[in-house]
């Protein structure tokens, strides 16, 4: 396997591979610290039989991303505290991107991480959803374009997720009802008429990688353009990220009034994804979660 993988590398890079490790990342695809006959180090990895579209997804996602992030510094006349793994190559089943070397954090990293993805946040986004509609995360959840989040996250998250769950038997019929009902009401809740924002998608503390110099980097994005608390919704379900990053995200781009009541509501899709796929205390905690919203709606 390695060895075919070495030669599609280096058909790809056209540079002889001189050497492969593996290393960890990812519950899908094997991933690899791949050296290269002219001196670089990336990394690559591959999936034995991907979905389709599967790393052209997410090269376009950390494209997307790339360029949000130079139209940042852009507005903001210099750099910014967050960088965007670069795209080397994608074909099919092999997405190869340039090698981070991974350090301790700075001082300022967290701060300079809030700041960052507040200005990455601000850019905006053509639409809510992809404009090339492609599904992203492990359940192929739906990114139609809308024109407002309510119709996205109801769409595109609650009603999908609420199908999965019944036909996975993975929540009670009572909780998918109190879904449904959360995702009509929808365009009821405050701040919902929020413009599209650039986001991650899947951002929890393992896709920030924080390099040698204490920069942080974004990876395994499931881009698309939906309300800024969800980035910040899911970056509080897991933890890892200290509490100077969220002063500096509200310093660059104060959050509207009530944030903190909607986050289990942004929190909603992710823990269903989680309790669809692993049960146990994910289940409670859709539960636990579809009482917040029910306060909302």
């Amino acid at each position: 396997m390695t060895g075919d993988l070495a030669r599609r590398i280096a058909e790809e890079l056209a540079v002889e591979v001189v050497a492969m490790r593996r290393v960890s990342g990812g519950d899908v695809a094997e991933s690899y610290r791949t050296e290269l006959a002219d001196g670089r180090t990336v990394f690559a990895k591959t999936h034995a039989d991907p979905p389709p579209h599967f790393f052209e997804t997410e090269a376009a996602g950390l494209s997307w991303l790339t360029d949000g992030v130079e139209r940042a510094e852009v507005a903001s006349s210099g750099p910014v505290g967050v960088d965007v793994a670069r795209v080397i190559a994608v074909a099919g089943d092999l997405l190869v991107l340039e090698w981070i070397d991974e350090g301790p954090p700075a001082t300022s990293t967290e701060a300079d991480f809030g700041r960052g993805l507040a200005q990455l946040h601000r850019v905006g986004a053509p639409t809510f959803g992809r404009i090339d509609g492609r599904t992203t995360g492990s359940r192929a959840l739906p990114n139609e374009p809308t024109s407002t989040w309510s119709e996205f996250y109801a769409e595109n998250r609650l009603l999908p997720l609420a199908g999965l769950a019944r036909d996975d038997g993975a929540l009670s019929e009572s909780s998918i009802r109190r879904l449904l009902r959360i995702a009509d009401r929808l365009s009821t809740i405050d701040a919902a008429d929020e413009p599209a924002a650039l986001l991650h998608g899947d951002l929890w503390a393992g896709n920030r990688l924080v390099d040698r110099r204490g920069v942080s980097w974004l990876i395994d994005p499931a881009a698309h353009g939906g309300h800024r608390e969800f980035d910040l919704a899911m970056m509080a379900l897991f933890g890892g990220f200290g509490d100077d990053c969220w002063h500096g995200y509200d310093d660059e781009y104060p959050l509207a009034a009530g944030w903190r009541l909607r986050v289990p509501l942004h929190q909603l899709a992710p823990l269903m994804v989680h309790a669809i796929k692993f049960g146990g205390g994910y289940v409670a905690a859709v539960d636990r979660a579809l009482d917040a919203c029910e306060t909302l709606c």
